[in-house]
């Protein structure tokens, strides 16, 4: 299996410690998993640790689901993890971004009832 599966597997699994040794041991921090992935797409919303040793490792935030439109920082907004939207806007995620219906990470806040994320995204 090749390591940036591994990854993308951790950093859904929210295990800080092993995507940092991952990345040590040669992991690609954008390489695609075998779903055409990468871990910062797939990882665990709600560890803004493992957010941040992604995002410190360079991980792009603005990469876009091809099926979707959607960013990491869409996913974040909609399922309501305000540390991590912080973060991923910290790393350059870019909130104006839109999914292929259109919307803004603001947007699919709104839509899913998360005030203080849709209060930190329109103070930007």
């Amino acid at each position: 299996m090749p390591l940036e599966d591994d990854l993308t597997t951790a950093a859904a699994n929210g295990d800080t410690a092993r995507v940092e040794s991952l990345l040590q041991t040669g992991a690609q921090v954008n390489g695609l998993n075998r779903f055409g992935r990468t871990a910062v797409q797939v990882m665990m919303m709600g560890s803004s640790s493992v957010a941040q040793v992604l995002l410190k490792h360079g991980a792009d935030p603005n990469v876009a689901d091809p099926r979707t439109g959607s960013t990491p920082l869409h996913d974040a907004a909609r399922t309501g993890f305000l540390d991590t939207v912080r973060l991923l806007v910290e790393y350059t995620a870019d909130p104006e971004a839109t999914d292929n219906t259109n919307c803004r990470p603001v947007d699919v806040a709104k839509d899913n009832g998360h005030a203080d994320v849709v209060a930190f995204l329109e103070s930007l």
